[in-house]
């Protein structure tokens, strides 16, 4: 049968208050009567369950200050309730031992209902607390169990998208992965501009990195013989082709109404419908202009064409990167919105690396 008594130690080198602390706490608790600091760390070290200590202040060797340094350090023991027990009457001795981490002082001669009523007090505030501990952890662990669930739902969403985008063209190989890995590395170095730092989180940057591989998602909505051509498009192709940016924002914000209006789509959302918007106002679908285009679509318009010059198709060869540096620093202003163009050109060379790791096949 478990022994449902709580468990006292109390340490005091003199036998005549130990007997007297004996006699006043076994009819109601179950109690180890020690003489010296050291046997309460080793009775703790052994692995012993206590409830609450009672202390002993003045004792020869290592007194019950020192006592209450070391049990404090200790992860077993740094939540048992410690009460000193001390004929001292100096306040300056209670102020240090409350600063050391004990709950409360006893005064010696030893009042027996004083003594048990705040043995009494302080055993039900550390199962309180015991609780409150035990409760705020099984929340905490709720709480983690539940982001973990809601990131492997976003990450599995995403996926989807693109098993999708990569059925209808598989033509740029890497360039999801590589384009992901530029936003990120853009998104670090304009937060670095204070006027953009408040808009660039951590979360923020997870948000785009993760969104980044949904840019042209919208090409699903794209008829093959225009999506595959090897040659020109003419203008009439052109115009269809332009629409996959307002067929991918479409598909994208169904999702979002299904997730709600603070889904983490509405980065993936802007970057589809925005990411061929020119910051001269001269792009498609709205010809937004300036600020009016949103954040996340500048930066992945950086990114998406810096790739696109790199990358060999059947319309072009490839441009080495110095190249395609050249071209990017001189849209500045135009194309391009002049703090993420300024933000590229501190971290060319980040792109190049991440060009070579995610080459595709054919080029390799």
């Amino acid at each position: 049968m478990t022994n449902s008594k709580k468990q006292i130690v109390a340490v005091d080198d003199q036998e005549d208050n130990r007997l007297l602390l004996q006699e006043m706490l076994e009819p109601i608790y179950d109690a180890h009567l020690m003489s010296d600091g050291q046997q309460l760390l080793d009775y703790i070290q052994e692995g012993h369950p206590i409830d609450l200590i009672l202390l002993d202040v003045v004792m020869p060797g290592m007194d019950g200050f020192d006592v209450c340094k070391k049990l404090k350090a200790m992860p077993k023991a740094k939540s048992i309730p410690v009460v000193f027990l001390t004929s001292l009457d100096n306040q300056a001795d209670e102020e240090y031992g409350l600063l050391l981490g004990a709950e409360d002082f006893i005064c010696k001669p030893f009042s027996e209902p004083v003594t048990l009523a705040r043995i009494h007090n302080h055993l039900r505030i550390s199962d309180m607390s015991r609780r409150l501990r035990i409760r705020n952890e099984t929340l905490e662990a709720n709480i983690s169990e539940r982001t973990q669930a809601l990131i492997a739902a976003q990450c599995a969403t995403i996926t989807a998208f693109c098993s999708l985008a990569e059925t209808r063209d598989d033509e740029t190989g890497n360039h999801i992965l590589r384009t992901q890995y530029y936003v990120q590395a853009l998104a670090e170095a304009l937060r670095k501009n204070p006027v953009y730092e408040p808009m660039l989180s951590d979360d923020d940057i997870l948000l785009l990195f993760k969104s980044a591989p949904l840019h042209d998602i919208g090409k699903v909505g794209i008829p093959d013989a225009i999506l595959n051509k090897p040659g020109a498009l003419t203008p009439d192709e052109w115009r269809i082709m332009q629409r996959h940016s307002q067929i991918g924002a479409d598909v994208i914000c169904r999702a979002e109404m299904e997730l709600g209006a603070n889904s983490f789509l509405r980065y993936a959302r802007q970057i589809a419908h925005s990411h061929h918007e020119r910051w001269d106002g001269s792009g498609y679908p709205l010809a937004l202009q300036g600020q009016q285009i949103p954040l996340a679509a500048r930066l992945m318009a950086v990114a998406d064409v810096y790739d696109a010059l790199i990358s060999k198709r059947c319309y072009k060869a490839a441009f080495p990167h110095e190249q395609a540096v050249v071209i990017i620093l001189g849209q500045r202003g135009k194309q391009f919105d002049p703090a993420v163009v300024d933000a590229f050109s501190g971290i060319t060379e980040q792109f190049s690396e991440i060009s070579q790791q995610f080459a595709d096949k054919a080029t390799i």
